[in-house]
């Protein structure tokens, strides 16, 4: 039986090979597999919701390729080996743990979040905010965004502090509203969304996890009620408001 470093060389072995051999694997670039890593991500991500465990390694193995591919490429630029990229991960993984690889002390994750913000600084970073990705999905940079801040001690005392934001804004996007001005309300409208996205984790809620769950939750009801309507023979687009409402509900009492 093959080791895991065997399994791993095998793999590199591979992708050497493929590159080398195949046309489409020729013709790719860091731009073109871009778009294809973001993908097999978000598929990843399904998995992980759905708790499939067998999704979850299949979808790990394609990431994996996706590295060791952007790695090939690196290397044909001359801009790095393979080597400096595990090497360059675990230095990482030393010098951001002090509490394990040195005679730091810490009481909590909070404490270890703390800890790698600073280290992050001292390494040059200018700005305890530079590591959050541009390309993130907004509720996700939200969420990152405060959770950085947070480690330097910008945060609100109390999540009933943080609810009189949510309120304040609020009121704000109601005063855009009757000003009727589309900019402003776009601004106040997405003020609440980060004050709401605040408040979730002071719930201790992954505010990208809740909206999603409630994406399908919707999905799930109106597709039902699409189906519920057509035993009926009816379709939607002849239904009136209310008698939609009432399939949405009759739906909601079966959950």
């Amino acid at each position: 039986m093959k080791s895991t470093a065997d399994s791993f060389l095998a793999l590199v072995t591979i992708m050497d090979e493929l590159r080398e051999q195949c046309p489409w694997d020729r013709k790719q670039t860091i731009h073109t597999l871009r778009s294809m890593t973001l993908e097999e991500t978000y598929e990843l991500t399904d998995a992980i919701d759905a708790g499939d465990w067998k999704g979850i390694k299949e979808e790990l193995g394609d990431l994996l390729l996706h590295i060791l591919f952007y790695t090939k490429i690196g290397t044909e630029q001359q801009q790095f080996v393979l080597k400096e990229v595990i090497d360059g991960i675990a230095q990482k993984l030393i010098t951001r743990h002090p509490h394990i690889y040195g005679d730091v002390k810490v009481e909590d994750d909070e404490d270890v979040k703390r800890n790698w913000e600073q280290i992050k600084i001292k390494e040059g970073k200018t700005s305890v905010l530079g590591g959050v990705p541009k390309s993130l999905p907004a509720v996700v940079k939200a969420t990152r965004i405060q959770e950085k801040a947070k480690q330097v001690g910008f945060e609100w005392d109390n999540r009933e502090d943080v609810w009189k934001k949510v309120e304040e804004e609020m009121e704000e996007l109601k005063e855009a509203i009757k000003a009727e001005s589309q900019e402003e309300i776009k601004e106040e409208f997405g003020d609440l969304l980060f004050s709401l996205i605040n408040y979730a984790r002071f719930l201790q809620v992954d505010a990208e996890a809740a909206l999603e769950q409630t994406n399908k939750k919707f999905m799930y009801r109106f597709q039902a009620m699409e189906s519920m309507a057509a035993e009926k023979g009816l379709n939607l687009l002849d239904m009136s408001l209310v008698e939609m409402d009432e399939l949405w509900n009759e739906i909601k009492r079966k959950q």
